[in-house]
């Protein structure tokens, strides 16, 4: 049980150590994903493309770094920007969405890159004391099986 526990220990301090290590990658990789989810955004509501209004709602952010992100796509020329960014859904106009300088004051106008990473980041540490608490518990149990182990062990041989 004990070496069982301690398995578990290392794993989870190596996907820590290799999460912190590699965090610069992680964040380039997610921004390089994020610009190709919105290159391939699309009218058909796919799973990537709900993703992105999930993220722009939620978030009220609009494009990679910012809304004209969106100017680039293949969506804006026949759609506009989405409505996922608007401010006000109703005061949304599908005109007002393919001007950009219109639109500028109708959406959100801050990147979604930035508000995910922060938002994550400032998350990192409640999800850092939980993996301590946890940790050390998985630590006490090592402990404890050991001395178990131990003690019936060294009573196995009292009994003559």
């Amino acid at each position: 049980y004990a070496m069982l526990l301690s398995l578990i220990f290392l794993i989870v301090l190596v996907a820590a150590i290799v999460g912190f290590v590699f965090r610069h990658e992680i964040k380039t990789n997610f921004e390089s994903n994020l610009n190709l989810a919105l290159r391939d955004y699309n009218v058909t509501a796919d799973r990537h493309s709900q993703a992105v209004d999930t993220i722009q709602r939620t978030l009220h952010c609009c494009g990679v770094q910012n809304y004209s992100d969106w100017e680039r796509t293949e969506y804006f020329s026949q759609r506009g920007i989405p409505r996922s960014c608007c401010k006000d859904q109703n005061d949304c106009s599908e005109d007002d969405l393919k001007d950009p300088n219109k639109a500028k004051l109708k959406v959100f106008v801050d990147g979604c890159f930035f508000l995910v990473t922060s938002t994550m980041e400032s998350k990192m540490s409640v999800v850092a004391g939980i993996s301590f608490g946890i940790a050390c518990f998985q630590l006490i149990g090592i402990i404890l099986s050991c001395c178990l182990s131990r003690y019936i062990t060294n009573n196995q041989y009292e009994m003559v």
